[in-house]
């Protein structure tokens, strides 16, 4: 990897490690290390793709996307670890509600992992600052369409945290 590459990625890691923290956090429900080791695999991601990024978008728009990607490729092969039984998840769910989080910022990130996958990654990207139109551009869908969808996830996370209190 030249010099230039090398800066590059630091520049990139400088810039972006906060908002990639962020997301996955967001998607992993509020999970402090397996947020920490997802961003550590995004960026490990981000480096072996380094040479391919052909600036056609911004960098944060491919990290976004290379975030995006390795957080719904760890979510996949979780699901196929993992088949919980019912009865496990209904006991755990007992066990949470009866042990609230005194951190209303995991407490979030918990409501926030109960929303479908695409739901999680718009709202994590409303959290981070990013516009409509950069969502928008980062989902492929069209900015009202954006508008909507981020205005029904506000109101589901309202009920949800408000359910939880």
């Amino acid at each position: 990897m030249s010099k230039k590459n090398q800066q590059l990625f630091e520049t990139v890691y400088r810039e972006c490690y906060p908002m990639v923290r962020q997301m996955c956090l967001g998607f992993m429900k509020g999970d402090i290390d397996l947020a920490n080791d997802l961003s550590q695999e995004v960026f490990i991601n981000i480096w072996n793709a380094l040479l391919n990024f052909k600036g056609q978008s911004t960098h944060k728009t491919w990290v976004y996307r290379i975030t995006v990607n390795t957080c719904l490729q760890y979510i996949r092969k979780e699901k196929k670890k993992k088949r919980l039984s019912i009865d496990k998840i209904e006991h755990a769910l007992v066990d949470e509600s009866q042990n609230p989080e005194p951190d209303q910022e995991q407490g979030l990130y918990k409501a926030i992992g109960q929303l479908e996958e695409l739901d999680r990654l718009m709202i994590m990207m409303v959290l981070e600052g990013q516009n409509y139109d950069e969502i928008s551009n980062i989902l492929g869908i069209k900015p009202t369409n954006v508008r909507v969808k981020i205005h029904r996830i506000k109101k589901r996370l309202k009920k949800i945290l408000d359910h939880g209190k």
